[in-house]
């Protein structure tokens, strides 16, 4: 395994550390790395934590990035163990929940573009395809968010009964599902027409509304430059 470099905290002097930073400036000040260092506390009996930080952030690609590991990923890292990889996923759960504004009244999905806002901090850095259900109450506020499928690099697979079974056991009125595409070309592909036909039918079915299916992306790599698509604006839906 590649290994973070040499020990850097040693070389800092006292004043110059995260914890004295943090103190005397503020967390504003403090660079990604600082913060890091500051959430694990400690290093390892080779690496000092800012160096071990720094490793943990480059790995990932950006602190933005880091917020999409699992505990798995943290302790493939030579020196974390479960505990503290837990303590660090629950941490970045939290910082998900208070993106996504889960504190406080519940979240109003009205129109395509909140959607996005919402599904964006989940959905960032993704390699892979996943495919969520938002279940709703009659108000169009959200009760309930469920990851209903993970895929591979190019594909995710949903059948209806799995999207609508927590919807039911719910009591949801209505159900906006939303997936994302790695490539952030956000345009559907054949299989997601034809998942959103299935939807369609199933949602009659079981007489639950089907208000959108939204398909996220990333506006640099849209055509239209918006980073969504919805089936809904589109009069699919």
């Amino acid at each position: 395994m590649t290994t973070p470099g040499s020990s850097r905290l040693k070389d800092l002097a006292v004043n110059e550390r995260p914890q004295e930073r943090l103190d005397q400036l503020g967390p504003s000040k403090l660079s990604d790395t600082e913060l890091l260092a500051m959430l694990l506390r400690s290093g390892t009996a080779r690496w000092d934590v800012l160096t071990l930080s720094a490793y943990l952030i480059k790995k990932a690609g950006s602190l933005h990035q880091l917020i999409n590991w699992g505990k798995e990923d943290f302790t493939a890292i030579n020196g974390i163990g479960k505990v503290k990889a837990l303590q660090i996923v629950a941490v970045m759960e939290m910082a998900r929940r208070v993106i996504r504004g889960e504190q406080g009244k519940a979240q109003l999905l009205s129109n395509p573009r909140s959607v996005f806002d919402y599904a964006l901090p989940i959905t960032a850095g993704l390699e892979v395809e996943k495919f969520w259900t938002l279940c709703l109450n009659r108000k169009n506020r959200l009760i309930r968010e469920i990851e209903v499928t993970s895929g591979t690099a190019s594909s995710s697979l949903v059948h209806p009964r799995e999207v609508f079974k927590e919807a039911i056991r719910s009591g949801s009125s209505a159900i906006i599902v939303f997936h994302n595409h790695p490539s952030g070309d956000p345009t559907p592909s054949q299989a997601d027409i034809q998942v959103t036909r299935k939807l369609r039918e199933a949602a009659r079915i079981v007489d639950i509304d089907f208000i959108d299916h939204v398909v996220i992306g990333n506006p640099g790599q849209d055509p239209r430059s918006v980073g969504f698509y919805s089936f809904k604006d589109a009069g699919f839906l």
